[in-house]
């Protein structure tokens, strides 16, 4: 039985799901748990059919072990804070609806399949595509900073690894007042003295973690994001409260996030169209060597 129609409604809602946490990630810097558990369910419903009319177990199969094992390897990836909690999710979603790589032979579609997961071929994607726009994202940044607009000679003398270094961090934070947090946002070192502040941020288990301070003789303590998940809506709450209360300060430091769901959005579709880009650049490397 052909089964192209089902596999191309697959890849036409996934794209359109894609699209929209794509515009959510940039508009609001976060992705709607409902639409990516939306699409987790659809895709198990619609695996869960096409098992059924295949008779063949391995449809189902297929999607609940690429949800669990793209879920392991993209949480790790969380927990070095390479993406956001959004991110990981609406990969899940991705692995659940389309486990492995399709070929939309009617529409004379054939990308290059990988042997590994069709969820790791649009994380590889992804990431070879998000790296040149978060080189421009961060120069950007560094470029319309005015003491180097103002005097172009400093800039060179900044050229150099540790400045550098220094420099991305002073550029990729900023200050905001507690009361325009939200959730998802990356809170940067937080340095303060009251144990009571302390004891209110373990007692939520939320994102943020507090840490004792080393070679500070000003403060004990700090607390910031534990990973690039951001604050929950607990830790937001928690923090306007005490700001409210005059335990914390009126203003707090954020990272400024780079949205990654465009980019799996991009890697979707080129995942589906053109398949795995490493591949094939290593397939094209050994064609003209």
């Amino acid at each position: 039985m052909d089964f192209s129609i089902i596999f191309l409604v697959q890849i036409i809602v996934t794209s359109l799901f894609c699209c929209l946490a794509a515009i959510f990630d940039v508009k609001t810097g976060i992705i709607s748990n409902r639409l990516n558990l939306s699409l987790l369910i659809f895709g198990l419903i619609s695996n869960l059919f096409l098992s059924v009319l295949s008779a063949n177990i391995k449809y189902i199969l297929c999607s609940i072990i690429s949800m669990f094992v793209t879920y392991i390897i993209t949480f790790l990836f969380w927990k070095l804070k390479i993406w956001g909690g959004g991110d990981v999710k609406l990969l899940t979603a991705i692995a659940t609806v389309i486990p492995f790589g399709i070929n939309l032979n009617f529409l004379n579609i054939y990308p290059q399949l990988s042997v590994y997961p069709f969820s790791f071929t649009v994380i590889i994607n992804s990431i070879l595509i998000a790296f040149p726009f978060l080189l421009i994202f961060t120069g950007y940044l560094i470029l319309k900073n005015t003491m180097f607009n103002s005097n172009k000679d400093i800039l060179f003398s900044f050229l150099n690894i540790n400045s550098i270094s220094l420099f991305l961090k002073l550029n990729l934070n900023k200050l905001i007042l507690i009361k325009d947090l939200k959730e998802g946002m990356i809170i940067n070192d937080y340095y303060f003295n009251n144990e009571k502040i302390a004891v209110l941020i373990s007692d939520i288990n939320g994102n943020l973690k507090v840490y004792k301070t080393k070679n500070n003789p000003d403060f004990n303590y700090y607390f910031k994001s534990q990973s690039a998940g951001g604050i929950t809506a607990q830790d937001m709450y928690l923090l306007k409260i005490m700001n409210a209360q005059k335990i914390i300060s009126n203003s707090i430091s954020v990272k400024i996030g780079f949205p990654f769901a465009p980019a799996i959005f991009a890697g979707f579709l080129i995942s589906v169209i053109y398949g795995d880009l490493m591949l094939l650049f290593i397939k094209k490397f050994f064609l003209v060597m």
